[in-house]
């Protein structure tokens, strides 16, 4: 595919991103750069999977936003730069892997979207749970929406999200034995996303609302104090994080298990 054709591709399925108001204007832009990299590195294979993540994801997102707990902070299911960055810029510069070695792009895109559907669909899904969660590290229930807290709804449903992007990615592959791998791949980076949620991403707490946050101006406006975690360390750095460990579990996998074409 011609970087034009490409370019032109990613843009126009952006834009109707966010016509459909799944990506506000800065989150157009940057899907529109991740598109433009997967489409020019692995071709129309890479953009059919990048298209059912970012389709099945945001439908996941969207119908199940009213379920969000009330005190929530997630940004809504429209999609921002930072997030269309921590989900897709790994799945974006894998791509690129295909001009050195044909199939090794397209696997790294499958890995990593992958593991960004896992998190997102355990996320959106969680939140419907009549259960709990409890936090990965130790077991105890904490409070719906609390960093690192799991479900097992929540994890079937990451498993259904990582597996559709496995099977497309496997298929268009040509090579079904890739689809286990790639499923667990996925998998691995939604735990690390729960774990790096609970270990190490930044909490804070509004004072004047005495309510828990992830960030350093809470809701009400209030500027909140730090209270565990590290200061900087934000869900999108946590879901860059994730994903960049899928990336480089899939580029493991692909030269250890021998998958050059």
């Amino acid at each position: 595919m011609t970087p034009a054709l490409g370019t032109l591709a990613a843009v126009a399925g952006a834009a109707a991103g966010w016509r459909a108001g799944v990506l506000t204007g800065s989150g157009m832009a940057a899907a529109a750069a991740v598109g433009s990299l997967v489409l020019l590195g692995s071709g129309w294979r890479g953009g059919l999977v990048l298209a059912v993540f970012f389709v099945g994801s945001s439908a996941v997102s969207r119908t199940t936003a009213w379920a969000a707990p009330p005190a929530s902070e997630a940004k809504g299911h429209r999609r921002d730069a930072w997030q269309v960055l921590a989900n897709g810029a790994a799945a974006g510069l894998g791509a690129l892997a295909e001009w050195w070695d044909p199939g090794l792009g397209l696997w790294l895109v499958t890995g990593v979207l992958a593991a960004a559907a896992a998190d997102t669909w355990a996320t959106s899904l969680g939140g419907l749970s009549r259960r709990p969660p409890r936090l990965i590290l130790t077991g105890r229930p904490v409070p719906a929406g609390a960093n690192g807290g799991v479900t097992l709804l929540g994890t079937a449903g990451g498993a259904a999200g990582a597996a559709t992007v496995a099977l497309t990615g496997g298929l268009l592959l040509g090579r079904a034995g890739l689809i286990l791998p790639a499923l667990v791949i996925g998998l691995a980076g939604m735990l690390t996303d729960s774990v790096l949620g609970a270990a190490w991403q930044g909490r804070f707490r509004c004072p004047a609302c005495d309510a828990s946050s992830e960030r350093r101006v809470h809701r009400c406006g209030r500027p909140t104090t730090h209270t565990g975690g590290w200061r900087w360390l934000t869900n999108d750095g946590v879901n860059a994080l994730a994903t960049g460990a899928a990336a480089g579990l899939a580029l493991a996998a692909w030269w250890w298990a021998g998958w050059r074409s």
